[in-house]
């Protein structure tokens, strides 16, 4: 009998490694592919018709059943190993092939040139060029077979604010789907001068991803913003940006080469957008990638940003480096130059050097066998003083570090005193004031000026995960509050806070100034701003995000569906560059 006992014991240990096993396997290779590059651009094509042989552009016609003339152009090379829309020179004989056939016709509002995706950085962006009668403006909207589906009206960003030539993007018509589309040209007085009405079939969206989302009613009655949510870095969907109306149905559906956008940089009618592990691009209203900056040897982690004029800062692992996830670094928007700022590990080096590698037995297992020892998730410029203000996930802890382009040095750290207390890095530690509970795994932290304010106080706004884990730190245990989740799924007793500090540099404090709960997520996740002054919340492991007024009242939440967890939800009436 005892030798049984120990024979089953033997096979459920023998089971659990192989659980365990598989587990990080699937792991590994769920987050690998947060960093591989698109193998393949999958195209439905129409009716072949030519090939421009001088620029090598293939033309078709009719690739989506309508009821106008619909045409398509696709580079020849387009299915072969190693192709991407990402590059510049793929990109300009798009674009050639497109001034062609705009020059080949007089196209009218009921008879325009119309390209489906014509620079292949969407799958369901209708490209349009015509002429109108009058100096007026394009205003569409888009209804479907399906009742359920609310219409949708927007007023296209074209050539002109008010002129003849029209020329814009159509954003809207719902994947896998007919979708009816009625157009009017509407003059500076606000009359509709001419209208027009066509059909097209769109097809179903390149990733897979259901073409609607499940939306729930909060308790606030105040009214949603204007825009379209994007949701970055759902975890089966990278290589894919998906934009959403405030009913949660699919408006568009951008194809990146890998990786995810992070956010969205406005600048003008342009956008700047992460399309790659190592690559950032400059895009045009009309799909047109202008400019790819590529990273090298550095590949981003989870923010980029504005840094100081005509420079972008980014956080990045160094491929070539022992750790990950902390470095600075900068990119030159004009000649694409990329300079390290803050190599971290040399920086917090008394810190790093008494850290060790994630275990495949750890919080982090999905990071086993990497460096992971600060992991940092956000980052934010401060021109005034070259500073930067980062998040690092693996800490817990909030850093300001000056003089980015000179000499670093850490300015100030926010998080659990004793995590720091014996390092050298304690005499960096604002005093808490008041009785609350600091930030534990937080996301997305965010410098709020505020001119009530005296010189020297700001707030600092955060998503707090209120999670406490730590992989690489392992003989430090944490003394924690109830309130404080250990859970990596879901703990209906804990939540997740949005959280403002009022940060107080002269008197080198801070302190809640004002909070409020939300759906408990361990990691990832953001909190957005908007003008108007409601909030948008990602909680990203249970999968869902929503729009929250400006007392903290949820107005309405959607539900997503991934793998693991969704990275980033924010919004944007993105009015300069698809609307006007």
């Amino acid at each position: 009998m005892k030798k049984k006992i120990l024979v089953g014991a033997a096979v459920l240990v023998v089971l659990a490694a192989v659980v365990l096993a598989g587990v990080l396997v699937v792991s590994k290779y769920l987050v690998g592919g947060e960093k591989r590059t698109r193998d393949k651009w999958e195209v439905e094509t129409g009716t072949y018709t030519f090939t421009d042989d001088e620029i090598n552009v293939q033309m078709y016609r009719q690739p989506v059943e309508a009821s106008i003339e619909v045409a398509q152009i696709l580079p020849g090379e387009y299915e072969q190993e190693g192709f991407t829309y990402y590059n510049e020179e793929v990109q300009q004989r798009l674009a050639q092939s497109l001034m062609t056939m705009m020059a080949g016709g007089e196209f009218t509002m009921e008879a325009p040139l119309a390209v489906l995706n014509p620079f292949g950085t969407g799958s369901n962006g209708l490209y349009l060029y015509f002429n109108t009668d009058t100096n007026c403006q394009i205003r569409y909207t888009v209804t479907t077979e399906d009742e359920s589906i609310p219409a949708y009206t927007a007023t296209a960003n074209s050539a002109q604010e008010f002129g003849k030539v029209q020329e814009f993007l159509l954003i809207g018509l719902v994947p896998g789907l007919e979708n009816e589309v009625t157009l009017e040209a509407v003059n500076r007085q606000g009359e509709v001068k001419q209208s027009f009405t066509f059909t097209i079939q769109i097809p179903e969206t390149t990733s897979g991803h259901a073409n609607r989302l499940e939306a729930t009613e909060g308790d606030s009655t105040a009214e949603m913003s204007e825009g379209l949510f994007y949701a970055m870095g759902l975890s089966d969907y990278y290589g894919y940006t998906f934009f959403f109306d405030n009913n949660g149905i699919l408006r568009y559906e951008m194809l990146l080469d890998g990786y995810h956008s992070d956010r969205i940089l406005s600048l003008g009618d342009q956008i700047l957008a992460c399309v790659g592990s190592n690559k950032i691009a400059r895009i045009s209203r009309i799909g047109q990638v202008l400019q790819v900056y590529d990273l090298g040897r550095f590949e981003l982690h989870h923010d980029f940003n504005w840094g100081p004029d005509g420079e972008l800062v980014a956080l990045a692992t160094n491929t070539e480096g022992e750790t990950v996830e902390d470095q600075l670094i900068s990119i030159n928007m004009e000649s694409g130059e990329v300079t390290l700022l803050v190599d971290f590990s040399a920086l917090m080096n008394s810190y790093f050097v008494t850290t060790e590698k994630v275990a495949a037995n750890s919080s982090f297992f999905w990071q086993a066998g990497l460096w992971d020892w600060l992991h940092l998730n956000s980052v934010q410029y401060l021109a005034e003083e070259d500073a930067v203000v980062v998040s690092s996930r693996e800490t817990s802890t909030i850093l300001k570090v000056k003089n980015v382009h000179e000499e670093s040095a850490i300015d100030w750290m926010i998080g659990d005193d004793a995590f720091w207390e014996g390092t050298e890095f304690a005499q960096y530690s604002l005093t808490q004031q008041g009785d609350f509970t600091t930030q534990y795994g937080q996301h997305d932290v965010t410098v709020i000026y505020d001119d009530s304010l005296p010189e020297g106080q700001y707030y600092l706004r955060m998503f707090d995960n209120n999670y406490w884990a730590n992989s690489t730190r392992t003989e430090y245990t944490p003394s924690l509050p109830d309130s404080v989740g250990q859970a990596l799924t879901e703990d209906e007793s804990i939540v997740s806070h949005v959280y403002y500090y009022l940060v107080d540099e002269n008197a080198g404090t801070f302190q809640l100034a004002w909070s409020f709960d939300v759906p408990y997520s361990s990691v990832v996740s953001n909190v957005q701003l908007l003008e108007g002054g409601n909030y948008v919340v990602n909680s990203g492991v249970p999968q869902v995000y929503g729009e929250y007024d400006a007392e903290g009242n949820l107005i309405r939440q959607f539900q997503y569906h991934s793998m693991m967890n969704g990275y980033r939800v924010m919004k944007d009436d993105f009015v300069g560059y698809w609307f006007r």
